[in-house]
C-alpha cells in the first residue's frame, strides 16, 4: 500500500481528502502544500461567512441544473458520497446543522469558522502535516515503485527557498484559477487544461433609470441570455452597477463561457413577473383596466413589484405617469405586457459576486477516470474540487463537489494494487 500522499491545496476538497485517507490509512504520512498563510480560506468567508456547506437538493430535479460543467460526473460520484452522507459526516463531527427554505445547509451557528475549524482540529488529530506558505511549482514522474505505479517528485517555494518532496500518491486541489498560468504545476504532464473564465457574477447595466432603483428585490424573477436557451430564476436585485441575487448568478454561471466569448456585453431579457404566466399577467392588466378605470396607471399595480420599479416599467413602456387604466388598450396593453415579461437591456460587463471567486474550466473531464478521478495517463495522481472542469451556481453545490470529489480521491489513493 502506497503511504507517502502529498495534496496540493488546503481548501475544501484538500483537507477533506486528507482526512479521509488518514482515517483509511492512519500509516500514511499525509502532507498537504497550501500556498495561502492559512487553510480554507475560502470556505471562511463562504455563504457571507456563514458557510453554505451544501444543500438538500430537494428542489433539483436534474443536475445540470446545477452543475453546468461536470453534472454527468457528480451524478456518479453522488452514488459514492452524496449530500446527505456529507450531512451525516458533519453531524458526526460536531457540527449541528439547519436546512433553510430555500433548502441551503448552514451550520446552526451560522458561522463558517465552526467548518474551519472541525476540519483543521480532524487534520491535526488524526496526524497530517499542513505546510502554509508553501507555493508548488512543478509535479514530475519520477522512478517507478515496487507496485508498478511511477513516483512523483513535487517542487515548492517556501519562506524563499526550494524544495522537493517525493510522493507515492499526489491529489491536486488547488481549487479554480483565474488564468491558465495557474495550472503551470502541471505542465510537464501533458493533461487538457480548459482554459478558464469566471462563473457567478453579478452583471454592470448601465441604464441609469434602472440603476436608480438599487435595492430593490424580485423575489421571483426569470433572466435569459439572448440568443442561447439559458434562462434561470430566482430572487434579482438591483444595485447600482446592474443586477445580482440568485436568478443573475445562476445565468452567469450557465452562460459564463459565452459571456466571455462577447467579453462581456450581451442582451439580457427579464420577466419581471416569472410566477405568474404571460396569460395570466395578461389577465391581470385587462383586470386592472376594468377595475382601477379612474385610476393613474402608476398607483394601481402588481403585488410582485413596488411602486418605483413598476413606474420604472410603466416609462419603459413609453407610457405616461399619468395615463389612466381605462386609457390602456390596444399598443399601449402589449407595450406594458412586453415590458413586465420580456423587459430587455444591454450588459456592459461583469462585476465579482463578494468575496467569493469560482471559475469554470480547469482539468478536462476527459483526462480523469470518473471513478476514482485518478489522470488516465498518470497512475496515482488524483484531482478534486474546482481545478477540475466542474462549477456549480450558489446554494452550496459548489462546496458539496469539493466534499464529494475529496472523499472519492481519498478513497482510491488508499486502495491496495488487487483491490477494485
Amino acid at each position: 500500500m502506497n503511504k507517502r500522499i502529498v495534496i496540493i491545496g488546503a481548501g475544501a476538497a484538500g483537507c477533506f481528502a486528507a482526512i479521509e485517507v488518514k482515517r483509511r490509512c492512519p500509516e500514511a504520512e499525509v502532507t498537504v502544500l497550501e500556498k495561502g498563510t492559512k487553510p480554507l480560506a475560502k470556505v471562511a468567508i463562504t455563504g457571507g461567512g456563514r458557510c453554505n456547506l451544501t444543500n438538500s437538493f430537494a428542489e433539483v430535479k436534474s443536475l445540470e441544473q446545477v452543475y453546468p460543467r461536470g453534472f454527468r460526473l457528480m451524478k456518479k460520484l453522488f452514488h459514492h458520497f452524496s449530500p446527505k452522507d456529507a450531512y451525516e459526516w458533519f453531524e458526526r463531527g460536531g457540527v449541528r446543522l439547519v436546512t433553510q427554505d430555500d433548502e441551503c445547509v448552514f451550520p446552526q451557528s451560522q458561522d463558517a469558522m465552526e467548518i474551519v475549524l472541525t476540519l483543521t482540529s480532524l487534520m491535526n488529530k488524526l496526524g497530517v502535516n499542513t505546510l502554509c506558505g508553501s507555493k508548488v511549482s512543478n509535479i514530475a514522474k519520477r522512478d517507478v515503485c515496487s507496485d508498478g505505479n511511477p513516483l512523483y517528485s513535487v517542487t515548492y517555494t517556501k519562506a524563499g527557498s526550494t524544495h522537493v518532496m517525493e510522493a507515492d500518491k499526489v491529489i491536486v486541489t488547488t481549487g479554480g484559477h483565474p488564468s491558465p498560468s495557474g495550472f503551470d504545476m502541471l505542465k510537464e504532464l501533458d493533461l487538457e487544461i480548459v482554459p478558464p473564465v469566471p462563473s457567478l457574477f453579478s452583471l454592470c447595466i448601465s441604464d441609469k433609470s434602472l440603476t436608480a432603483l438599487m435595492g430593490t428585490v424580485v423575489e421571483q424573477a426569470q433572466v435569459s441570455l439572448a440568443g442561447t436557451k439559458i434562462k434561470t430564476n430566482g430572487p434579482l436585485l438591483i444595485t447600482h452597477w446592474g443586477i445580482s441575487g440568485p436568478a443573475v448568478l445562476k445565468l452567469s454561471s450557465h452562460g459564463a463561457r459565452i459571456l466571455a466569448e462577447k467579453n462581456y456585453q450581451a442582451d439580457v431579457t427579464v420577466n419581471w413577473l416569472f410566477e405568474m404566466s404571460n396569460n395570466d399577467v395578461q389577465k391581470m392588466l385587462s383586470a386592472y383596466v376594468r377595475k382601477h378605470a379612474a385610476k393613474k396607471i402608476t398607483s394601481a399595480y402588481p403585488s410582485a413589484l413596488n411602486a418605483r420599479l413598476w413606474a420604472h416599467l410603466v416609462q419603459r413602456a413609453k407610457l405616461s405617469a399619468d395615463m389612466r387604466w381605462s386609457e390602456l388598450q390596444g399598443k399601449t396593453f402589449n407595450r406594458l405586457l412586453t415590458v413586465s415579461t420580456s423587459d430587455t437591456y444591454h450588459v456592459t460587463g461583469k462585476n465579482r459576486y463578494k468575496d467569493e471567486f469560482v471559475t469554470c474550466g480547469g482539468v478536462s473531464l476527459n483526462s480523469l477516470k470518473h471513478d476514482t478521478l485518478e489522470a488516465k495517463n498518470h497512475p496515482g495522481l488524483h484531482f478534486a474540487g474546482e481545478v477540475t472542469d466542474v462549477d456549480a451556481v450558489t446554494g452550496g453545490f459548489n462546496l458539496q463537489a469539493a466534499w464529494t470529489m475529496g472523499w472519492v480521491a481519498a478513497k482510491a489513493t488508499i486502495i491496495k494494487k488487487n483491490e477494485k
